[in-house]
């Protein structure tokens, strides 16, 4: 792999995890519309977007494996329910000013598929990453105690997400095609819904520049998953695992910085547990990727 390669996968990673990160600004801007209106558009226009570019692409020999294997789509179907809870569930706490906390969530979600992949796929676990998960365990019980209160959006956001990534992890689709099966079952609910809205209280008004925006969530939804597939094919999963945390970080900065939520020293206590927490499971994913690379190379070397 070429230097010139590896810029420019950390450039597409970055640019992915950005624009990830910044999300907020434009669910904010849609303030005119509701959650689940917006959830709605968000379905069918990142379909046809999709769609276009795979005709773009002339990538269709992904129908023929759908179309032969039942299960198969409905394992698409239930990661698509997943999913549509995981947007509707963000977009409805940027609304409601909860966007710290959902930041929260996307840095438990690492944790959380760790422990998914023990408790259903059985994966046996590393005694520094039994520890980042005790830690981060600590993290949210402390966050519980000083709030009176479970940080339910943050775990929904982050067990939302972690069992769709175990549904993906066990389908043969790539990531963009995914999606592209996963919103065209989105998209009878998500017609229905907005044919419903049309048709009760006089119907949608909005003006032009919050209709482009909501036909924008396509292109939205879409573009940072094009930065992540490129991104992976030219870097290391280990380099992708630790760019991950910018999205979450961004969203954070936001939410203290530029919307003005409350971030109290309580509040830093448990996430200072989670970014502990994160930083040992990232740090021995690091030298166990070393170790297992030098054990290839030493065996390439007898060979």
């Amino acid at each position: 792999m070429t230097n010139k390669t590896t810029l420019q996968g950390i450039s597409a990673a970055i640019a992915a995890y950005a624009l990830w990160g910044l999300l907020p600004v434009y669910w904010k801007a849609l303030n005119g519309a509701s959650a689940t209106e917006i959830l709605a558009h968000r379905m069918i226009w990142s379909l046809l977007f999709l769609l276009g570019v795979l005709a773009i692409r002339r990538q269709w020999e992904w129908i023929t494996v759908i179309r032969q294997q039942r299960r198969l789509r409905l394992t698409y179907l239930a990661s698509a329910i997943l999913l549509a809870a995981n947007w509707g569930i963000y977009v409805w706490a940027v609304q409601i000013n909860r966007v710290v906390e959902a930041s929260l969530g996307y840095f438990i979600n690492p944790l959380v598929s760790i422990a998914l992949g023990v408790l259903v796929l059985r994966e046996r676990l590393r005694p520094a990453q039994w520890l980042a998960i005790g830690i981060a365990a600590a993290g949210v019980a402390w966050l519980t105690y000083s709030a009176g209160a479970l940080p339910w959006i943050a775990l929904a956001l982050a067990l939302s997400f972690g069992l769709y990534g175990l549904l993906r992890k066990q389908t043969p689709l790539g990531s963009f095609e995914a999606l592209t099966v996963e919103t065209l079952w989105m998209f009878p609910p998500a017609l229905l819904w907005l044919s419903w809205l049309a048709g009760a209280n006089g119907g949608i008004h909005h003006d032009t520049g919050l209709w482009m925006l909501l036909i924008s969530t396509g292109v939205v939804t879409a573009a940072p998953l094009l930065f992540f597939g490129a991104a992976t094919r030219r870097i290391p999963l280990t380099t992708i695992g630790i760019l991950q945390y910018l999205a979450p970080t961004l969203q954070l900065v936001l939410g203290v910085l530029v919307y003005g939520e409350p971030f109290s020293t309580a509040q830093l206590i448990g996430f200072g547990a989670i970014w502990t927490a994160l930083a040992i499971y990232t740090l021995d994913s690091f030298i166990a990727v070393r170790h297992y690379r030098a054990k290839l190379s030493q065996e390439a070397i007898q060979r």
